[in-house]
């Protein structure tokens, strides 16, 4: 889909975006997840913010759209788009070695190109030999540790496969320093962050002075409960593979500049499609993943997806702009066993089957709202001519839902749903004294709202 500069939102996105929101939170409900923080962005601006559950269990305190995460190797994308920006300049070239700028390393990691580094490809060591610092029993490296363990040998011969390494990311820091003579963290943020516009990204802790900051959290199988985790340990050298720290908003609209149909002045177009282009496959994967440049590839339900994902103790995010459609999708969770992936595909299936379906008609409008039984609830989700029965339980709530097609005023058929639903009987809305829906009977089971539901099992089961 191509749009202009001043093209309207398509109108099946504002109900899209509506829907969003009412299924996270229950999601969040029914999780106990800590908190969310999600954001939307289509055509490079933000359309929708959204934040659940707390910034801290212990202190109580709500979370807000404004609260940074540690979005942790969402970094190598900053600093991945850093390296084409210098190569834009002149500066250097992809195929140019790591030894051209960095000394000290071993033959062998010298001899790793930038493309290679970038790519994930050079068969770098992931994290070192001792990587406590990934469970807080050590500091983050470094500049002089992580020289020191670059001048060990690569684990596995360059170019053969796909090896994930937070160390070669820290070594394309240092190549950014040895050209432009700053820290990596001044240049990437007047370079990157600002000239993006992200007023709320730093490449590491701490955040700006007054800002709030989400803390981490443990799991809770453990202990029976969860332990909060600070967030605000510096990560120094490796701040270039995994440092910053930023709100699902701001990331949603640096991915979106990233994508080759932008209009950006962040980076050429020529620079973005050769960051999004998929390097190599993670055949180990269990779903399918490329790697680009600094950027992660993936596929959900034919949507071609490119942004990248982050583990930080006690934070899980991930972000992906599906080019074709101009939407951006940032999804931050502060827990270790946050389903920030989970979650991100499932707002992607909702934005996908509205704009499958379009904008609800006239005649389904009616078909609305969350409506219990005593085996959970339904949301009724109106979207073109049908209202689909979706299972906000469900990470993707609107898959293979059943489908009602309206024969008449408040009157239904079940036009599609499974061998073990009610397919081709009737539904219909039971309206009060006051003219509101306050029941839908779908086949013959009656859904009712959660106030009746909640009274009516106390009553019965608590008398």
């Amino acid at each position: 889909m191509t749009t202009s500069p001043n093209a309207p939102a398509p109108d099946w996105l504002a109900p899209a975006l509506a829907y969003i929101p009412r299924w996270l939170d229950y999601q969040m409900r029914s999780t106990e997840q800590p908190g969310c923080s999600l954001a939307v962005a289509w055509r490079g601006e933000v359309v929708l913010e959204a934040a659940f559950g707390h910034a801290d269990l212990v202190a109580g305190e709500a979370l807000t759209p404004r609260h940074r995460f540690r979005v942790a190797s969402h970094s190598k994308s900053f600093t991945a788009a850093g390296i084409l920006k210098l190569r834009e300049q002149g500066r250097l070239k992809l195929d140019d070695t790591a030894g051209q700028y960095v000394s000290g390393l071993h033959p062998d990691i010298a001899s790793a190109t930038l493309a290679q580094l970038l790519s994930h490809s050079a068969g770098v060591v992931r994290d070192g030999p001792d990587c406590a610092y990934w469970v807080d029993r050590a500091a983050f490296l470094d500049e002089a540790s992580l020289r020191g363990e670059l001048a060990a040998g690569p684990a596995i011969d360059p170019n053969t496969r796909l090896k994930y390494s937070n160390h070669g990311f820290g070594l394309a820091g240092l190549i950014i320093e040895a050209v432009t003579g700053e820290p990596y963290a001044v240049w990437v943020k007047r370079e990157i962050v600002d000239v993006a516009g992200l007023a709320e990204t730093t490449p590491d802790v701490p955040v700006v002075p007054g800002a709030p900051l989400a803390r981490g959290h443990s799991g809770k199988a453990l202990l029976g409960r969860r332990l909060v985790f600070p967030g605000d340990q510096p990560t120094s050298a490796l701040a270039s593979a995994t440092g910053f720290v930023s709100t699902a908003a701001d990331l949603a609209r640096f991915f979106a500049q990233l994508s080759p149909t932008a209009e950006t002045r962040l980076l050429s177009a020529a620079s973005r499609r050769e960051m999004s282009r998929a390097q190599w496959k993670d055949r180990w994967s269990a779903i399918p993943i490329t790697y680009g440049l600094g950027t992660i590839g993936s596929t959900f339900d034919g949507w071609e997806g490119v942004g990248h994902s982050g583990g930080f103790q006690g934070y899980l995010t991930r972000t992906s702009t599906v080019a074709a459609h101009d939407l951006t999708v940032s999804c931050l969770t502060n827990a270790i066993d946050g389903p920030a992936h989970v979650w991100l595909d499932g707002a992607m299936a909702i934005l996908k089957r509205f704009q499958e379906s379009g904008p609800p008609t006239p005649a389904v409008a009616d078909w609305t709202g969350r409506w219990w039984s005593v085996w959970g609830p339904t949301d009724l989700v109106p979207a073109g001519d049908k209202v689909f029965l979706a299972t906000p339980a469900m990470p993707n709530p609107l898959m293979k839902a059943t489908e009602l097609t309206p024969t008449g005023p408040d009157e239904a058929r079940i036009s599609q749903a499974g061998a073990f639903a009610s397919y081709g009987e009737p539904a219909r809305l039971v309206r009060g004294e006051d003219g509101q829906v306050a029941e839908v009977m779908i086949a013959g089971g009656r859904l009712v709202s959660e106030a009746v539901l909640a009274a009516e099992l106390t009553g019965r089961y608590e008398g």
